[in-house]
């Protein structure tokens, strides 16, 4: 792979062999489409060669992939969009269409990534922190209703002598409390 550039040198090469086997390059070893489509969903950058003529048939396995998952799971092409796709072969704007394709996906992978961010963001670094705080207002609340004058006692402090798993509870409980003053106010 010395005629390669250096942007290549991460590519994994795979040989397509007339008994329609595949085989890995890096990892010396055949594989099947199966492989492939993780390798894909992995982010692995590689290209398929016809072993014989050495030419670039990456394309069509890609398409044998995408053929391979929508006959085995949950489609995800939807019929119409397959038919203005075949319709598109052979148009004037047969040209247009993989740019386009490309940068709709790209916009996709982009909204998808702002969704993700935006929603752990609304949550906070630990989303459960965020639901326990509501709750605990909420313990807090009907404690108050039922025994008034409970939020504000304070919890006596332990005997030095008994400082064990209950004291290190009830420091955590009188810090719960205190934040939760803080917050109905």
């Amino acid at each position: 792979m010395a005629e390669t550039g250096a942007h290549e040198d991460d590519t994994v090469i795979i040989k397509k062999y007339a008994n329609r086997r595949l085989y890995n390059t890096r990892s010396s070893s055949y594989i099947t489409l199966d492989h492939l489509a993780k390798m894909t969903r992995e982010g692995v950058n590689y290209k398929v060669l016809d072993a014989k003529t050495g030419t670039d048939i990456t394309h069509t396995i890609l398409t044998q992939i995408i053929m391979e998952e929508e006959s085995n799971g949950e489609q995800m092409l939807p019929v119409n969009f397959l038919r203005e796709l075949i319709s598109m072969y052979g148009n004037s704007m047969q040209s247009l269409v993989p740019h386009y394709l490309e940068a709709s996906m790209d916009n996709f992978r982009a909204n998808q990534t702002k969704l993700h961010k935006a929603f752990e963001d609304s949550l906070g670094n630990n989303p459960l922190a965020k639901l326990a705080e509501q709750n605990m207002a909420m313990f807090k609340a009907a404690a108050a209703a039922f025994m008034p004058g409970a939020e504000k006692a304070e919890p006596k402090a332990p005997p030095a002598e008994d400082k064990g798993d209950l004291a290190v509870l009830r420091e955590q409980m009188a810090e719960i409390q205190k934040r939760l003053d803080a917050l109905g106010k």
